[in-house]
């Protein structure tokens, strides 16, 4: 895994991910909420993991469609006007 993201969009996710893993501890931790605590733990915990490692999947997936896009050639042949 090569890294994408630099180290503002790191630090970024980061603080968003341990602000949303404390949100939803301190959610679970008062009382038995359904499943909204949970997912939310759990994109935090995300949050957290692409910012140390510095590598989002979703980046990765948006700019490995890109280049597989620029690579196809679009040419249809030449266009009748009429």
């Amino acid at each position: 895994m090569r890294p994408n993201i630099g180290i503002v969009n790191a630090m970024i996710r980061l603080t968003l991910g341990f602000t949303l893993l404390a949100w939803a501890t301190a959610k679970m931790g008062r009382r038995c909420h359904k499943g909204t605590p949970l997912f939310v733990a759990i994109i935090g915990a995300m949050k957290v993991a692409e910012g140390i490692t510095k590598f989002c999947p979703v980046t990765y997936a948006v700019e490995e469609q890109a280049e597989k896009m620029s690579e196809d050639d679009f040419d249809i042949g030449p266009m009748n006007p009429s």
